[in-house]
C-alpha cells in the first residue's frame, strides 16, 4: 500500500507539473526574448553588428531556443514571399524613427490591424517581422535607442491581446508544429544564411498570413 501512495503521490505531481499553464507575465516576458532574438538576426543579416548586450534584453532560455529558431526560420520564408512588404516600413508609415512614441505607436497600429479579423501564427509571425524591419530602419538611420520601446511596445500588444490566445495554444512552443524538420538541400539556396543553419525547412502554406490556426 505504501508503494502505491508513494506512485499516486509521484503521479499527482508530474500531472502538476504538465498541468501548469504559463502565466500571462512569462508570456510576455518570452515574446519579447523572442523579439530581442529576431530583431538581432535581422540587424546582423544587415550588417550592422548589434551585440546581445546593446538590446540589454534576456534571450530566450533554453527552453524557447527552439521556438527562437523556427520564428526566425518561418519570418524569413514570409519576408522572402512579400519582401516589398518587410522593407523600408517606417518609410511607408511615413514615421520618423527619431521619435520612439511615434514608433512605438505605429507598431502598435499596425499590429492592430494584422490581427483584426483573428489571431494566426501567420501573423504572429508578421507581427515579428514588422519588428524587425522597423528596427533594422531606426539602427540604419542612428536611433538605436528606439529599439528598445519597438521590444516593449511588442509586450504591452502581447499582453492585451495575444496573451488569452497563447495560453489557450499551450505557448509559444505549439508553433513547432508550424514547420516539417528536414535538411535543407541545394533548391533552397534562396533562403538567407540564419535559416540555412537551422536544418528546418518548413510548409509554406502553414506560414501564410491569411492561414487559419
Amino acid at each position: 500500500m505504501e508503494v502505491l501512495r508513494r506512485s499516486s503521490e509521484f503521479a499527482a505531481e508530474v500531472l502538476e507539473v504538465f498541468d501548469r499553464s504559463v502565466t500571462e507575465k512569462e508570456l510576455v516576458a518570452q515574446s519579447k526574448a523572442l523579439c530581442r532574438d529576431y530583431i538581432l538576426s535581422r540587424l546582423d543579416q544587415h550588417g550592422l553588428g548589434w551585440s546581445a548586450a546593446e538590446l540589454n534584453l534576456p534571450a530566450a532560455n533554453a527552453a524557447l531556443s527552439e521556438v527562437s529558431l523556427v520564428l526566425l526560420c518561418l519570418g524569413d520564408e514570409l519576408e522572402y514571399m512579400r519582401p516589398n512588404l518587410y522593407r523600408n516600413v517606417a518609410r511607408q508609415l511615413n514615421i520618423s524613427v527619431a521619435m520612439e512614441s511615434m514608433v512605438s505607436d505605429a507598431f502598435i497600429a499596425v499590429a492592430t490591424e494584422i490581427f483584426s479579423t483573428g489571431i494566426t501564427w501567420g501573423k504572429v509571425v508578421s507581427m515579428y517581422a514588422v519588428a524587425g524591419a522597423l528596427a533594422v530602419d531606426c539602427v540604419l538611420h542612428g536611433h538605436s535607442a528606439t529599439v528598445h520601446s519597438l521590444v516593449d511596445a511588442l509586450g504591452q500588444f502581447v499582453r492585451k491581446f495575444l496573451a488569452p490566445w497563447l495560453k489557450r495554444k499551450g505557448g509559444w512552443p505549439e508553433i513547432l508544429k508550424c514547420v516539417v524538420k528536414k535538411d535543407l538541400s541545394p533548391e533552397h539556396s534562396w533562403m538567407s544564411s540564419t535559416v540555412e543553419s537551422l536544418k528546418y525547412f518548413l510548409t509554406t502554406v502553414y506560414v501564410y498570413v491569411m492561414k487559419e490556426a
